[in-house]
């Protein structure tokens, strides 16, 4: 008999409305809910074909060591008591802080999963969080921090009223809207142009967001925050501040103003490629709207000049009056006010140091692009444990051979997932977790609790199918390890004792012991003085909440000392005033180089869809070397030719693809792939595609001290034809 359940997708930030067949406890098909309040049908392919990926028979079902080599099956009994005895010796013979957590992008698409990754870490004593993060949008927490006064304060486009949005690197009809929900980016894009706005795209490619916009200008990658500076600067000359409503909710304008008048734009033309002429009818465009935006997401964040680029564009929207209006950007209204009580609390605010580099935290996490060099110098606090949830880092990550390398010293590794990836494979144990469609759910936390939702609205979701062998919650194995441990959570013991307790008299369906998932995450609801769990439930379409609102941000919900905008923070001035000349300088002077940039296609989501055969049919099992057709030309390569790719950090072999829509100057590898270790993924380990990440550097000197980011686009590279006695073999692997 089939039943249909509904609920909502959790791989993206889109969360869209699903019906889910469900036929003796496993899926058979996914469709989209035409009726859902906000996302009206919509899905993606990766959301519609996800269960293909749970109910792969590669799925992992039951607790994992490594015994001379190999992974074993063991009981939970066995692995708990075993981590648990682990971390109290390196604890007891090092420090705390040699006890490290990654955390990566799957956690945060769950409520429960990183408040208790965090409660775990935190009872431990360790200051050693690492997140994904600071691979793809830390900058924009970091900036927002500096601000606003709190990170996760993040504006966001008003994309049912823009009548101007300009988008710079950012792909959402491809990537979907980080971090904004916006179900069916194609369909918003057409709406405002359908009411006499206009979509404009900047970008190194003409992406498939650029030929739904019908409006593309190209720009260098790497050079963004010489466009945002000049586009300031000249905003000021057109008149478009103002000033009025500067001096009453913002500080700092002089400032800022004179660091943009050091780059117009018939001097950064050289570097960005955008004539003057082409970024005044830009600005016109932008000043001439009844409300505009300027919004920009990962090949922006992750060029190095992240955090700098995004202030500037965060500046932009402020001076000219559309931030707080609607038809510009808006900040949300979550169940409760988040940002308040974060700043009353500390949350997300430790001011610490790296013990190399010393570097700051940024939402209380460290940058990833040193946790091999933590790894690998010795030191009272050297990191010899680490405990992975939601990612893959070894693919994820800048410097992956090096990062490898360092994986495999650690005394500890522990793997919390639901796929035996490549970070698996060298896990000390690997904890087999369930899926979005085996727990109880709310939306997470950005529209949960920022409201960054497009249309505003609540769903709560039961289990679709039950968990299979030994699957267990994050929540639940947190609760478990900390018990093993002897480290409360959060260094609470009244906290430990009460979660235990409500652990003894519940279990999942497989009988593995859980905490009551539903009934906590109706309790949130309950303090947030929300409708409960249950009456949720009775609306599987969705329930909606009030609209979003104009003028309800400035001078209201600002955290700054001074309760205004700062728009020039001491850090970020003076950073800009050391990097930007010697950053011109360089990017004027590319020594012939090409600017790598990354690609996602629609098949894939990060490093994890590649285990479905569904994902990777014929051309899709690989990724490519992407060229414009005169630079293939001038390299003398054609598809389906062999390319080495090199950097100053790697070099990779991979085929080639002509793509006309490249800026020339300009190729793109797409990421997350080069599965050739991951054993346990039958499929995706079939794969040839290479790991991009290669390329990138890791350690101090590779990365931004403002955001703790690593720089994994605008690479410098070289491009030869493929050389040497294997010239025309490809293993997929690194040369």
């Amino acid at each position: 008999m089939t039943e249909t359940k509904y609920t909502f997708c959790r791989i993206c930030e889109s969360l869209c409305g699903l019906k889910v067949k469900v036929e003796n406890n496993e899926i058979v098909k996914i469709i989209p809910n035409a009726d859902h309040v906000a996302t009206h049908g919509f899905g993606c392919v990766k959301g519609l074909h996800q269960h293909q990926i749970y109910q792969s028979p590669d799925r992992l079902k039951y607790p994992l060591k490594k015994v001379d080599g190999k992974h074993v099956r063991i009981s939970w009994e066995q692995a708990l008591s075993e981590i648990g005895q682990k971390v109290r010796q390196i604890t007891g013979e090092f420090s705390k802080d040699s006890i490290a957590m990654y955390v990566g992008t799957a956690a945060g698409f769950g409520v429960l999963h990183p408040v208790f990754a965090q409660g775990f870490i935190e009872g431990i004593g360790s200051n050693s969080m690492y997140a994904s993060a600071t691979q793809d949008c830390s900058n924009k927490f970091a900036t927002a921090r500096h601000m606003y006064g709190f990170p996760f304060t993040q504006p966001f486009p008003d994309v049912l009223r823009n009548e101007c949005l300009i988008i710079v690197g950012a792909n959402p009809v491809i990537s979907k809207w980080s971090f904004l929900q916006v179900p069916n980016p194609i369909k918003h894009i057409r709406d405002i142009k359908k009411r006499g706005g206009r979509v404009i795209v900047v970008d190194p490619r003409e992406t498939e967001t650029a030929k739904v916009a019908g409006e593309h200008i190209f720009i260098k990658p790497g050079s963004d925050v010489f466009f945002y500076l000049s586009f300031l600067h000249e905003v000021q000359l057109r008149q478009g501040i103002k000033y009025d409503h500067v001096q009453e909710y913002m500080s700092g304008l002089e400032e800022v103003l004179e660091l943009a008048s050091k780059w117009p734009a018939d001097v950064t033309e050289k570097v960005t490629g955008i004539s003057s002429d082409i970024l005044k009818q830009l600005v016109d465009a932008y000043l001439s709207a009844d409300g505009a935006a300027l919004y920009s997401s990962t090949g922006v964040n992750m060029g190095g000049q992240g955090s700098l680029s995004f202030w500037i564009q965060e500046v932009i929207n402020a001076v000219t009056g559309n931030l707080d209006r609607k038809g510009g950007t808006l900040v949300g209204r979550g169940i409760m006010d988040f940002i308040k009580f974060g700043v009353k609390k500390g949350l997300l605010m430790k001011d610490l140091k790296s013990r190399v580099g010393g570097f700051g935290t940024v939402n209380d996490a460290f940058p990833g692009g040193i946790l091999a060099d933590e790894i690998l110098t010795p030191g009272k606090k050297q990191v010899r444990a680490l405990f992975v949830t939601g990612g893959n880092p070894l693919i994820t990550m800048a410097d992956s051979e090096k990062l490898k390398t360092a994986f495999e010293k650690l005394d500890l590794l522990v793997c919390l997932d639901i796929q035996h990836n490549e970070t698996c494979a060298v896990a000390d144990y690997v904890l087999p977790c369930t899926d979005p469609f085996q727990r109880p759910d709310l939306p997470f936390i950005f529209p949960l609790m920022l409201g960054l939702q497009t249309k505003p609205y609540l769903q709560a979701t039961k289990a679709v199918v039950p968990p299979q062998g030994e699957q267990r919650d994050e929540a639940s194995i947190y609760i478990e390890l900390a018990k093993a441990s002897g480290f409360p959570l959060w260094g609470s013991k009244a906290a430990q004792v009460f979660f235990e307790s409500l652990m003894k008299f519940n279990k999942l369906d497989n009988g593995q012991r859980a905490v009551p998932q539903q009934s906590m995450l109706n309790m949130l609801l309950k303090v947030c003085r929300q409708p409960g769990f249950k009456k949720l439930l009775k609306n599987p379409n969705g329930w909606l909440r009030a609209d979003h609102k104009e003028n309800d941000f400035l001078g209201k919900r600002v955290h700054t000392s001074d309760k205004k905008v700062a728009l020039a923070p001491a850090v970020l001035m003076e950073a800009a005033n050391a990097r930007l000349q010697l950053l011109f300088d360089a990017e004027s002077n590319t020594n012939g180089h090409f600017k790598m940039i990354t690609k996602r296609t629609v098949q894939t989501q990060n490093s994890w869809t590649h285990n479905t055969d569904r994902m990777i049919r014929g051309s899709e099992n690989t990724n490519f070397l992407y060229l414009n057709p005169e630079d293939a030309i001038h390299l003398k390569l054609k598809a389906g030719d062999l390319a080495d790719v090199s950097s100053t950090h790697g070099k990779l072999r991979i085929p080639v693809k002509i793509l006309a829509e490249l800026m020339p100057g300009t190729v793109a590898i797409p990421h997350g792939w080069g599965h050739q270790d991951a054993k346990g993924m039958r499929v995706a380990s079939k794969t040839k595609g290479v790991n991009v990440n290669i390329l990138a550097g890791s350690g101090v000197e590779a990365i931004d001290a403002l955001s703790g980011m690593s720089k994994l686009t605008a690479l410098e590279v070289v491009i030869e034809p493929a050389k040497g006695e294997q010239a025309h073999t490809w293993s997929g692997l690194p040369v």
